[in-house]
Order: C-alpha cells, then structure tokens, then sequence
C-alpha cells in the first residue's frame, strides 16, 4: 500500500494579520509546519498554531526562514553556511518550546522560501541545516526537496530525510520549483494538482513544464497554507488519495 504524510505550512500570521485558515487545515493535514518568527509568525502565533496541532493530533515542525519578514522569506540572501546554522538552531529552538508547553513534542524541521530553495542546490547551505536539525535533536526528521542536496546532506549527517513533492507547485526539468515569479509557477486548478499528486504518490513521477517525465520520491507532501483556494486543495487532495488506497499518515520522529 503506498503510504504519505501530507504537511502544510502555517502559522504565517503576524500580529494582528492572519494568513490562512490554520485551524481548519489541520483537520486535513497530517503534519504542520510552524513558521518561526523569521518570515512569519510571532511568539502568540506559534504558541496558538502549535496548541491546535496538538489538539488535533498533528504533527508539529518548526519552519525555519531567512530573516526576512518583509519579504515572507522568499528573497534569496547572501548568507554564510554558520549564520545558517545559528538561525536554524534558533528557530528551532522556539517551537520546539512551545511544543513541550503545549503538551507536544517536535517531531520534524523543514526550512522555507529561499532558505529551503537555496539549501537544495547548495551542499555547504544543505549541511549546515541538517548539522543544526542533528543538534537540537537528532531524532528529528528533516523534510527536503526530493533529490535535492538537502537529502543527501541529511543522510550525511545522519539525520532521518523525508523526500518532499508539492501539491501547488509546478516542476523544471532538474527537479526544482519553478521560481514563484515565472508565469505557471503556483498551480491554482484543483483537478491539475489532484492529476499531479497521484502521479508523485502512486508512479514516482512528475511532468515539469517542459512536459519532460521526472522521477521523485514522495514521503511527504506539501500543500502552502497561504494560497488561496488552500482549504479546498486539502479537503479534494486528501479524499483523492484516500479513494485511491493511499493511506495518510505523520512522519514522527
């Protein structure tokens, strides 16, 4: 039977602005990725997100970010492989905290926007962020890109790796995200997206906008918390995969 985590990020409100519909998400979802405080997110947003994940018996992971909260953490950064590690370490820090506050644990870390973008492609970045995760706790496990550096730095590092395809996001020919400023970059046709997860889950395979055949692995996979129509792509996402016998359940570590 092929089995999935299905992860989605939240927490991405600040202040008095909220983004998503956190708390409705998380009856679909099987595992939720808790901005911390970089991008998004503040000391009362984690703490009310990681609450409800527990609640609901969700996963909780910390997602981490550039420093960049006026650019929600999607502008690339000329950044050193040890600053990386230090605000990963930091970041991780934070809602891991909330967690045993709210009767939890952390169960996984996946990094976001350009952090989780940049770390794909370049080894020094990937090594850095797995070497924090191993840190904090080793029984962590690291949700990447699949076949990206940041997997095979995990498994360098001994960290467990879970291999991570998109639900919204459309492919290149190398296995990357389209960037989200290219036309096509986000899909926002729900029957597209259902076409292309059960492609990812059930054959191991993705059509990038060429329309070349690539091959992933599918651990987890990921639906953004932020974009719009979010709620519906779980709910006909997930009962998709159910009527095709894929059992949904949470990485934990």
């Amino acid at each position: 039977m092929h089995k999935i985590d299905f992860n989605c990020d939240m927490g991405e409100g600040y202040g008095a602005w909220r983004m998503g519909d956190d708390v409705a998400l998380l009856d679909h979802v099987t595992s939720a990725n808790v901005a911390c405080g970089f991008h998004a997110g503040d000391p009362a947003t984690i703490h009310r997100t990681v609450k409800a994940a527990v609640e609901k018996g969700v996963a909780i992971g910390a997602h981490p970010s550039l420093p960049d909260l006026q650019g929600f953490g999607r502008r690339t950064m000329n950044i050193s492989p040890a600053e990386v590690y230090d605000i990963t370490v930091y970041q991780v820090g934070a809602v891991a905290a909330f967690a045993r506050a709210c009767g939890g644990r952390l169960s996984h870390v996946k990094a976001h926007g350009a952090l989780y973008n940049m770390a794909a492609k370049d080894r020094a970045l990937a090594d850095a962020i797995a070497a924090a995760v191993r840190d904090v706790d080793s029984s962590l496990v690291l949700f990447a890109l699949s076949g990206s550096e940041l997997i095979a730095a995990a498994q360098a590092a001994g960290v467990t790796a879970a291999a991570e395809v998109f639900a919204d996001r459309s492919y290149q020919d190398d296995g990357s995200l389209t960037p989200r400023g290219r036309p096509g970059a986000m899909i926002e046709e729900v029957e597209v997206s259902i076409e292309q997860v059960r492609r990812m889950v059930l054959d191991g395979i993705v059509r990038a906008q060429s329309g070349k055949e690539v091959p992933v692995r599918a651990d987890t996979l990921c639906i953004h918390g932020d974009q719009s129509g979010a709620l519906e792509f779980a709910q006909r996402i997930r009962a998709a995969l159910e009527k095709a016998g894929v059992e949904i359940r949470a990485i934990r570590a």
